[in-house]
């Protein structure tokens, strides 16, 4: 089952994962939100739609901006809305 980790913690955790461009995407309610904290940053992706972030905090590091999701995706990834995936560090066992 897929499982993101950073700094021992564990973020998420489910069977629920939606892969796109490589990337796992949990379901919200996989989501330890203890760790999640909202970022003010924001990306667009031509297909995807606008990216909104957060970041982690776990025994008092924070790792910025290291987890995004689409909450209005367009049409193309409906499938992510509301899902999170991870990056800068943040290990994602399959």
């Amino acid at each position: 089952m897929p499982k993101a980790t950073w700094n021992g913690a564990v973020l998420a955790e489910s069977d629920r994962c939606e892969v796109v461009e490589g990337n796992q995407y949990f379901p919200p309610d996989a989501l330890n939100m203890e760790y999640f904290q909202p970022s003010n940053t924001h990306t667009t992706c031509p297909w995807k739609g606008i990216a909104n972030y957060y970041s982690l905090q776990v025994d008092g590091q924070v790792n910025q901006d290291a987890a995004w999701y689409y909450p209005t995706p367009k049409e193309a990834a409906k499938n992510i809305q509301g899902y999170v995936a991870f990056w800068k560090g943040v290990k994602v066992d399959k």
